[in-house]
């Protein structure tokens, strides 16, 4: 089985290889789409869990399609956040393979400040003034 250093360096270079890869995600009200390219990204495996790999994602909206419910102050363009995780399944057709986490990512607590972390130290997080890179000093 793959372990969570392996998976993260595969999901590295997809990433990479496909750095301005647009995909959708269905609107809320499920008649239109929005469209978004993703930016930046970190991956980092849980301290507690060796099957569980976190993912912080910087998104900018490329596109909608259709009808989208909320449209005050949202625009082509807009940067957006997306934090979510994998996991090995552990049923059906998932069972023994890395699989997007279906429901709202837990985190422990120092994990999520050691991913906060590397999210600024690698320009995933933004300032929000200057839209630059939230770099801090090491």
């Amino acid at each position: 089985m793959e372990t969570a250093e392996e998976f993260i360096e595969r999901k590295e270079e997809e990433y990479k290889k496909h750095p301005i890869k647009k995909f959708s995600f269905k609107d809320i009200g499920r008649q239109g789409k929005h469209f978004w390219v993703r930016e930046a990204w970190v991956f980092m495996k849980q301290h507690n869990l060796s099957e569980k790999v976190f993912v912080f994602e910087r998104l900018k909206r490329v596109e909608t399609q259709g009808q989208i419910v909320h449209t005050k102050n949202r625009e082509l363009g807009d940067i957006e956040y997306r934090f979510g995780y994998y996991i090995i399944g552990k049923n059906g057709t998932k069972k023994d393979i890395w699989t997007w986490g279906q429901y709202c990512p837990l985190i422990p607590i120092n994990d999520f400040h050691k991913l906060y972390e590397l999210a600024k130290e690698k320009g995933v997080i933004l300032s929000a003034d200057a839209n630059q890179p939230l770099i801090t000093s090491q």
